[in-house]
């Protein structure tokens, strides 16, 4: 499985419900933005952090952009958790989020990565792995590429509508998949209507597990069951939509408690 979960923690639980429980049989990957917009955050990432305790082999984390001081500062985690702790355990998220993966990769042929890929010529998989991660994402570079950057409809490159990162086309794409001895992208970072999208001649898949994103765009969530193939895993997409929470409104503890935009 493959999900995000952006602080909707009781979405997280119904995941759970569906899929089951993480374990080395039945080993979950969690691509990143965890935090921020939902106003159950840290109930979100508490949990992750104790299951991968309670099962190292049944539950991963890779870092998304909102893994960070400068987002979380805006769209509430930060505030939840000095709200809920303190400043103190602040500072512990943020070292774990320093040192989370920024990419993995299943059976030598699929790649999963929050935002996208370089646009940069000849990037390849150890590239990426030689990326020091132990820091606050920068504004731009590879490390910067591989948590803001999205896939867009026609060939190329084009600067990116968030501001931070690139658009890359279905080129890019495959020349990035050829060198690399890869099938396929999984990547999360933009709501989708019916959970996830396809894209790319069906080599980018962009997923989305949170369901209602904000409590107001209706979307459906989703998430991918991987099992063997004869080249590579295939995959499965499971789809739900959102359940109910207890009333506190998504960025309760975000400043000035308003929407900020769409990142």
């Amino acid at each position: 499985a493959l999900p995000i979960s952006h602080g909707q923690f009781y979405d997280l639980l119904h995941i759970f419900e569906i899929g089951g429980m993480p374990s080395a049989e039945n080993p979950f990957l969690f691509n990143g933005d965890f935090v921020d917009r939902g106003s159950f955050s840290v109930e979100v990432v508490t949990t992750l952090i104790a299951l991968k305790l309670a099962t190292p082999r049944g539950l991963f984390m890779l870092r998304g952009n909102h893994e960070s001081k400068s987002m979380s500062n805006i769209y509430g985690f930060a505030g939840e958790v000095r709200h809920k702790y303190d400043e103190s355990v602040l500072a512990l998220f943020s070292e774990v989020f320093n040192v989370l993966p920024l990419c993995a990769v299943l059976e030598n042929k699929v790649l999963v990565v929050h935002g996208g890929i370089s646009t940069e010529p000849d990037v390849t998989l150890a590239d990426m792995e030689a990326v020091p991660r132990n820091r606050e994402p920068p504004e731009s570079g590879l490390f910067s590429d591989l948590l803001w950057s999205d896939p867009q409809p026609f060939p190329g490159r084009s600067p990116s509508k968030r501001g931070v990162g690139y658009m890359f086309g279905s080129d890019i794409t495959e020349r990035f998949l050829q060198r690399n001895g890869l099938n396929l992208i999984v990547r999360s970072h933009e709501v989708k209507d019916e959970g996830y999208e396809v894209m790319h001649n069906g080599k980018v898949i962009t997923v989305f597990s949170a369901p209602n994103y904000c409590d107001s765009i209706g979307n459906k969530g989703a998430f991918l069951r991987f099992r063997p193939g004869d080249d590579g895993p295939v995959y499965e997409v499971t789809q739900y939509t959102a359940v109910q929470h207890p009333p506190i409104k998504p960025m309760a503890y975000a400043f000035g408690g308003g929407m900020s935009g769409m990142f």
